[in-house]
């Protein structure tokens, strides 16, 4: 079954970047990486090719997508540079990441680590977003750009600042559509 979900992840991977051939490349190299990591044959006859992801899509393209991720298909990438998403975090479907956008844990005042970002379907994050720490994001949201969330956000909204803030909440559906 993870086998099949995969496959649909990367068709609908490469219908949401259409037209972007960088992010078709990175997010097909992406999913294969996350195949071969999740299985053990793979991960002893292709192991190489972790290491080939790695170089290529992390330290060339400058786009930290960890093959540990857990994102939904449909993932869309615009100006993958210093783009940074801690494997720990999860990514629903549909999910729109720009440039320069960090997703990931926080450091707490005991030293320890929160755990990380729980992104729902259909958000859409904009430029230099900084989303940390233990917290959800509901579907359906808009995060503008520069934000800084640091909060859970409830469906439907859409948010900006730093410290982000709703500033609408929305009775659309998905992607922005009325209805």
């Amino acid at each position: 079954m993870e086998d099949t979900a995969t496959h649909q992840g990367i068709f609908q991977d490469f219908r949401a970047n259409r037209g972007n051939v960088k992010a078709q490349l990175v997010l097909m190299l992406f999913r294969a990486a996350t195949l071969v990591r999740r299985n053990r044959v793979l991960l002893i006859f292709f192991f190489w090719y972790l290491i080939i992801y790695r170089v290529l899509v992390e330290w060339l393209l400058g786009i930290e997508l960890p093959w540990s991720l857990r994102a939904g298909s449909g993932l869309r990438l615009d100006h993958g540079q210093a783009l940074v998403i801690n494997g720990e975090s999860r990514l629903g479907r549909n999910v729109h990441v720009r440039h320069s956008t960090t997703i990931g844990n926080k450091k707490l005042a005991d030293g320890t680590y929160s755990a990380c970002p729980r992104i729902g379907n259909n958000v859409d994050i904009g430029a230099q977003v900084c989303i940390i720490g233990d917290i959800e994001i509901g579907d359906n949201v808009v995060i503008g750009v520069g934000s800084i969330v640091v909060k859970s956000i409830a469906p439907n909204c859409v948010v900006v600042g730093n410290p982000a803030r709703v500033i609408k909440q929305n009775t659309f559906g998905p992607a922005g559509t009325n209805g």
